[in-house]
């Protein structure tokens, strides 16, 4: 779990991200986002909107085992992250830490 986070914030830094569960959808409903972070806590039907279009257009939705208060902490935002879309994985090793975990 301290990879993940180290990852997480190393990703927010130095990657390209959009934080919330509109961008998340539109990403993996597009497909355009590599990896796709939810909090424990996103409400159900986010989650299997998010699951149906991330198989569909073959994006990894990875389930962060945490509240959207704690990932928008690691995130260093002062407000609740309920996803977290990655495009570009900057200077992280995020996208093999969610390989590795599936």
């Amino acid at each position: 779990m301290a990879d993940l986070t180290k990852s997480i914030r190393m990703v927010v830094d130095t990657g390209k991200v959009k934080f919330g569960s509109r961008d998340a959808v539109k990403s993996a409903l597009n497909g355009t986002a590599k990896l796709i972070v939810v909090a424990d806590n996103i409400e159900n039907n986010i989650k299997s909107d998010l699951a149906h279009h991330a198989k569909v257009s073959k994006v990894v939705l990875y389930q962060f085992s945490g509240t959207s208060i704690e990932l928008g902490s690691i995130c260093g935002k002062p407000y609740p992250v309920s996803a977290l879309s990655i495009f570009d994985a900057g200077n992280s090793n995020i996208l093999e830490l969610a390989k590795k975990s599936d």
